[in-house]
């Protein structure tokens, strides 16, 4: 009896979140159930194209050949950048498939980290950190200039299928809060970049946003001659699973997360510490 009450129950849930329009359901991407639809089912083939079943030959390489399904994040990844940037049910089951697992561990592994987009996003998906930090320095209005400039709401995308906003928890660059990330997919994997623009402010991050529709990459650093010539510059690239990212502050007169104008003291090479002899003790 309890069963049965608690199926029809849940039968109706279900229901009432079918009809809800997907532009209310916008914050699907953290769900942890998957709901089909024209675009988003099982019954969809999907698979990776010749040049990425290389990488994925490449990616599983790395890993014993009894241990594949610890390609899983990698290989997702690489799923969602081929697919412009989010995940259908369709191409978890071919990650399945491909590490020899069932589907629903893939599923587990999509659903519980949110650095996988279950619902589409823009060929720009521009994330906004909301941690404390980020929250002090101003992230809220920069996430406010985002979505009025845009037009949009929170992961909602634009008509032209360009942008879209979300938010991320902690991008580990506090010293350099507020900051964004910007998700390129408007190049597939081949030219996919995921990139971190640190000190911003709406005005920046309008501009960033208008670079990237006329077709440039925004610079991830800013420089100033007075400073490029007191400090030496060096922007690190770093190599994160299949991919290259970069990051770097938006304000001119800092390097890295170094004060503005450069260091006001550490100076000189450190002196060492007094010698102690230890055999008089």
């Amino acid at each position: 009896m309890l069963g049965r009450l608690a199926a029809q129950r849940f039968r109706e849930i279900r229901q009432a979140f079918c009809q809800i329009p997907q532009a209310s359901r916008s914050f699907s991407t953290a769900l942890n159930y998957h709901l089909d639809s024209p675009d988003n089912n099982p019954d969809l083939p999907w698979e990776f194209t010749d040049a990425n079943k290389e990488k994925v030959k490449e990616i599983i390489s790395h890993y014993p050949s009894n241990y594949k399904q610890s390609a899983v994040i990698p290989l997702l990844d690489l799923a969602q950048q081929q697919h412009g940037g989010w995940l259908p049910v369709s191409a978890m089951n071919a990650v399945a498939k491909i590490i020899e697992v069932a589907p629903i561990r893939v599923y587990e592994v999509a659903t519980f980290y949110s650095m996988f987009n279950r619902t589409k996003v823009g060929k720009y998906h521009l994330l906004v950190c909301g941690t404390t930090p980020c929250m002090i320095r101003g992230s809220r209005e920069i996430e406010d200039a985002l979505l009025e400039h845009l037009g949009v709401k929170r992961n909602e995308v634009t008509k032209d299928g360009l942008f879209s906003v979300g938010e991320m928890e902690c991008m580990g660059s506090c010293v350099n809060a507020p900051m964004i990330t910007v998700a390129d997919y408007s190049d597939g994997s081949e030219g996919y970049t995921y990139n971190y623009y640190e000190d911003v402010t709406p005005k920046r991050v309008v501009e960033i946003v208008e670079a990237l529709r006329r077709g440039e990459k925004p610079p991830v650093m800013q420089r100033d001659q007075h400073v490029e010539s007191v400090i030496k510059v060096k922007i690190c690239y770093l190599i994160l699973m299949n991919f290259i990212f970069q990051r770097g502050t938006q304000n001119p007169k800092r390097i890295n997360s170094g004060p503005e104008g450069g260091n006001t003291t550490l100076l000189s090479e450190p002196k060492p510490p007094p010698c102690r002899d230890l055999d008089a003790c």
